[in-house]
């Protein structure tokens, strides 16, 4: 079941809007999140599939995989089950379930994680890297594009 959801922030008085002198639109909450896999999920015909989507984690979605027996017997299965449920396409597959998750590269199964976490705890995709020549500070976006794109 994929629900999408879109909510407004809620509106700002009048007088707090002339004291600050701007003017917002509410913006929509999102609740889906595309990304694209360091290494893909190679499909049974041998198709690399790299781009997808995550959606917003509910409460019931973390408590379900607690009662799987996978997790009982393996509390690391966890992070598989939950990260099952709340991705919802890879490239052409949007039957993800488990054993797509169990196929992942250890690479893509740790960014999946990642990713998890940033946008259902801190609400964004982003993270602040370090150039390793220059050491620059700055930030990149999790969720996408090529290399060497902003």
């Amino acid at each position: 079941m994929r629900r999408t959801v879109q909510f407004q922030a809620p509106e700002r008085g009048a007088e707090q809007e002339s004291r600050r002198g701007e003017t917002r639109q509410p913006e929509p909450l999102r609740t889906e999140f595309g990304f694209e896999l360091p290494r893909g999920y190679v499909d049974e015909s041998g198709t690399v599939h790299r781009s997808g989507v995550m959606r917003l984690a509910t409460a019931r979605d973390e408590l379900v995989p607690l009662r799987d027996d996978r997790v009982r017997e393996n509390s690391a299965y966890l992070s598989v089950v939950l990260i099952s449920r709340v991705v919802t396409r890879i490239g052409t597959v949007e039957d993800i379930h488990p054993g797509v998750i169990e196929d992942l590269f250890a690479s893509d199964l740790a960014f999946l994680q990642d990713f998890y976490r940033r946008i259902n705890a801190e609400g964004h995709t982003r993270a602040a890297v370090n150039c390793p020549s220059c050491h620059e500070e700055f930030t990149v976006d999790l969720a996408g594009g090529r290399l060497g794109e902003s």
